[in-house]
C-alpha cells in the first residue's frame, strides 16, 4: 500500500472562482480583457490565464451578468469593453456570501489540522 501527496493545483482552484474574481474586479470600474487580466494577476492571481480570462468572460456576458461596449482607439484595435449589470452586481453578491462561507468551513478544517 502506498500514499498518495495531494498536489493542490492553483489553476484547479481558480477554474472555480474564477466567475467571482471577474465579477469583483469589474465591481467598481469596466474593463477590457487584457486589463481585466492585469488587474486579478495584479491583485495575486499570477496563474491565471489569457484564454480562462476572455471565455469567462463570453461566458459570463451570455448568461447576461455583463454588458459589453466598444471604445474606438487611434493607436490600434478598438477595445470591447465589459461592465457589471444589475443581474452581475446580484451573482456577485450571491457568490460572495458563498465563498465567504466556504472560506470560513475550510479555514476551521485547516485549523484543526494544523
Amino acid at each position: 500500500m502506498h500514499s498518495t501527496l495531494l498536489h493542490v493545483d492553483t489553476t484547479q482552484l481558480l477554474k472555480g472562482v474564477l466567475d467571482l474574481a471577474v465579477l469583483a474586479v469589474l465591481r467598481d470600474e469596466d474593463g477590457y480583457g487584457y486589463d481585466i487580466l492585469r488587474r486579478l494577476r495584479s491583485a495575486g492571481l499570477d496563474e491565471v490565464g489569457d484564454a480562462s480570462v476572455y471565455g469567462t468572460l463570453r461566458r459570463l456576458f451570455q448568461a447576461g451578468m455583463l454588458t459589453t461596449y466598444v471604445v474606438p482607439s487611434e493607436s490600434g484595435p478598438h477595445r470591447k469593453y465589459y461592465a457589471l449589470n444589475a443581474a452581475g452586481r446580484t451573482q456577485l453578491g450571491a457568490s460572495g456570501k458563498v465563498w465567504r462561507g466556504f472560506a470560513t468551513t475550510m479555514d476551521q478544517l485547516i485549523g484543526e489540522t494544523s
